[in-house]
């Protein structure tokens, strides 16, 4: 599990450089090391969001709530994701 928390905090350190792909690359190692790691599957859902990977990152934001469905900082992002996408959707079927 120590090894799984290091990468994401790498992630973060990169993400935080803007190294969008790098800090995508380490919540995905994080992940494989720990399934059950649902702080790896909230950053690769945001890190999926911010690259346009809208699909990928919803699954990554069910799979972070099925593991801690209590976190109120994975729900806080999920309902912003799903409200721009939504709105974004709305838009483009006009």
């Amino acid at each position: 599990h120590r090894d799984a928390q290091a990468q994401v905090q790498f992630g973060i350190d990169v993400a935080n450089k803007g190294l969008w792909k790098e800090a995508l690359y380490r919540w995905e190692k994080a992940a494989e090391i720990d399934p059950k790691y649902a702080a790896a599957y909230n950053n690769l859902a945001v890190a999926y969001e911010h690259e346009g990977m809208f699909e990928k990152a919803r699954k990554a934001y069910d799979k972070a709530l099925e593991l801690d469905p209590k976190n109120v900082s994975i729900r806080q992002n999920y309902d912003f994701f799903k409200e721009i996408n939504d709105r974004a959707s709305r838009r483009t079927t006009r």
